[in-house]
């Protein structure tokens, strides 16, 4: 089974900025990989040139066989960062005419857009106009638009952004349901979390450079956790032993709970018993990396000057303003 999409040595610059730079990518039919990064990292930009709305400096690009995404275009589910509908036109209708856009023959179901607009809570709004929903409402309409003829390859660049919490769960339901069905989905997101929860495979990219290509599972196994939470059996009980035991480099108090950081090479399950023999503990578990504290330990240990920490998680775990979506 062929690739979905590869890249060679693609580079795009604007101006004397260098959006992406040297970037190698191959995305195997049926994975679902996350492109993740914060904002302004090249994640949007390298969507742009795979969907040819971009043309990279140089460097070659394939999707799905072919030297350009317009030759396949009604294989592809593309949700841009920039959302729009046709706000005048009825919610059904703009359904069944995205439809018969995509598929080879050139209809679309009514029975099918029913049936997206239920499974998403919008029943009700079939003979709606699209410029009379909320902005939550919007972003599901679009979302339907871009997978109802069953794309064999998905890009969604920001999916969740503007989303309350249920509404997300349910898109990531979604997307989850459109990888078992096959599609190739590609997800960009500078919220990691996210990632975590929907991705196998993952692309950290940083400052227009790939920083980390593997799968969720070697990711995990190579940052091995150097965090344990403690907490105490007996509230107040004195937790100053804990920062004298050999392995542990700092113990910092979180809450109800203390964060253990062990020293290069230590053996979590040698520490974890050592702590327990030391302090009688209600909870001792270990806390494994996120992908935020991978991302944030590849950019400082790969010597990027002048990073500011605080600035570089903020823009990590920033999600847009909740917009009404009901």
């Amino acid at each position: 089974m062929s690739d979905a999409i590869t890249l060679k040595g693609v580079t795009k610059t604007f101006g004397t900025k260098v959006a992406v730079r040297d970037l190698d990518l191959v995305v195997p039919t049926g994975a679902i990989y996350g492109f993740i990064g914060p904002n302004g990292a090249g994640k949007t930009t390298t969507i742009r040139m795979i969907m040819s709305i971009l043309f990279p400096d140089c460097g070659q690009i394939s999707v799905l066989g072919h030297e350009s995404a317009l030759d396949a275009k009604d294989r592809i589910g593309y949700l841009p960062e920039e959302r729009g509908l046709y706000k005048k036109m009825k919610v059904g209708a703009f359904l069944m005419y995205m439809e018969r856009l995509k598929r080879e023959s050139g209809t679309g179901s009514r029975k099918r857009v029913r049936g997206w607009l239920e499974k998403v809570g919008l029943a009700e709004v079939e003979n709606k106009r699209c410029e009379e929903l909320s902005k939550g409402m919007q972003q599901k309409i679009q979302f339907i638009s871009t997978v109802i003829h069953e794309p064999e390859l998905l890009i969604l660049d920001e999916p969740f952004s503007g989303l309350d919490p249920v509404n997300m769960r349910l898109l990531r339901d979604l997307v989850l349901e459109q990888g078992r069905r096959g599609a190739t989905v590609i997800f960009s997101t500078h919220v990691m979390e996210q990632a975590e929860q929907i991705c196998d495979h993952i692309i950290m990219i940083n400052d227009g450079d790939k920083v980390l290509d593997d799968s969720l599972t070697e990711i995990r196994q190579r940052f091995d956790p150097r965090t344990i939470l403690f907490e105490s059996l007996e509230m107040g009980a004195d937790s100053s032993p804990l920062e004298h035991l050999p392995s542990v480099e700092d113990v910092t108090r979180k809450g109800a709970h203390h964060e253990i950081s062990l020293k290069p090479g230590s053996d979590p399950g040698h520490v974890i018993r050592e702590i327990v023999n030391a302090v009688p503990a209600s909870r001792v578990e270990l806390h494994r990396p996120t992908l935020e504290d991978i991302f944030v330990q590849i950019v400082t240990e790969g010597g990027a000057s002048g990073v500011d920490l605080d600035n570089l998680r903020a823009g990590l775990r920033s999600r847009s303003a909740v917009e009404e979506t009901s």
